[in-house]
């Protein structure tokens, strides 16, 4: 970016304060944001007449005021399928690691009061003949259905959309209409959909409640599309059989209830976290700089409507 165009950078990984996003957009023609910044609609208000596009770092855009946006004549763009494999990636690791307690079982080595092999130590569950239930069956979804079903999982989904009956056959996977149903039948349920206004806490205290007591959640979309409190409770209860997160309601703060918990696989947002993820992120920020610049709409453009 910098043999491009007259920039400046933070050279730190801390999300900027208010105060300090206010401060970027006063005076600049192209704002790059990270998900952890929040450009709510004071900042955007705050932005100076020369800013025209925001180009963020990252495909998720709930922590973008798009409305705002829009209605101030700025662009926004963002990185989609940069990180559909590493994401699917860290899906199937939880898909795994929570129903054979791989994280209890690495904490008990740890603690250095492992006894030996025993017939009836540490049991977990098998994944392979279980029901996978998707929520979310866009790039990330489809790809973890891929992986799930060289595994041995049966899969069933909900999407917006339903696909084209050739993936279904190729995947073998059954749609469900109802995320009720869904959220009932599941033997794991794992969720690639954005968060927006329909989905806040869209796995409620109630969904939870009709999940199998030998149910596993698994997260690695955003925490608020579940009731967090709700989940701890069903947790704690035994009410389902554990849960596996990459994503948390208020990060980087996490729930101490959900730290204390042994039935959980707790992971520090690491969906996105490679080399080559980030990189291919940064390339198709500048992609989308590139082509505003040259008068042309960015390929990932985010808003509709622009004349």
């Amino acid at each position: 970016m910098a043999e491009l165009f007259d920039v400046a950078l933070s050279a730190h990984d801390h999300a900027f304060t208010k105060d300090e996003l206010k401060a970027a957009v006063a005076d600049c023609d192209v704002f790059v944001p990270t998900v952890t910044d929040e450009i709510d609609a004071d900042v955007i208000a705050a932005a100076g007449e020369r800013l025209k596009l925001i180009a963020n770092f990252g495909a998720g855009v709930d922590h973008i005021d798009l409305a705002a946006a829009r209605a101030k004549g700025i662009m926004v763009s963002n990185t989609p399928g940069v990180f559909t494999e590493d994401t699917a990636d860290m899906t199937m690791a939880l898909i795994l690691s929570v129903p054979r307690r791989l994280a209890e079982g690495e904490k008990l080595m740890r603690s250095g009061q492992w006894a030996g092999w025993a017939p009836s130590a540490m049991l977990g569950h098998r994944v392979g003949g279980k029901l996978l239930g998707i929520i979310g069956m866009g790039r990330i979804g489809l790809a973890v259905a891929r992986r799930a079903r060289a595994f041995g999982l049966s899969i069933h989904y909900h999407n917006r959309r339903r696909l084209p009956e050739a993936i279904e056959e190729e995947l073998g996977a059954s749609y469900h209409a109802s995320v009720d149903t869904l959220l009932r039948i599941s033997d794991i349920v794992t969720l690639h959909c954005p968060h927006t206004a329909e989905t806040h806490e869209m796995v409620s205290a109630a969904r939870i409640g009709s999940m199998k007591p030998t149910a596993y959640l698994i997260n690695t979309a955003r925490g608020e599309i579940v009731d967090e409190k709700a989940l701890i409770a069903a947790l704690q209860t035994g009410r389902i059989a554990g849960a596996g997160l990459d994503v948390y309601t208020h990060e980087p703060a996490v729930d101490p209830a959900l730290l204390a918990l042994d039935n959980v696989v707790l992971l520090p947002h690491l969906g996105s976290a490679t080399i080559e993820g980030r990189e291919a992120s940064g390339e198709k920020v500048i992609a989308n700089i590139r082509a505003w610049c040259d008068g042309h709409r960015p390929q990932d453009q985010v808003l509709e409507g622009w004349a």
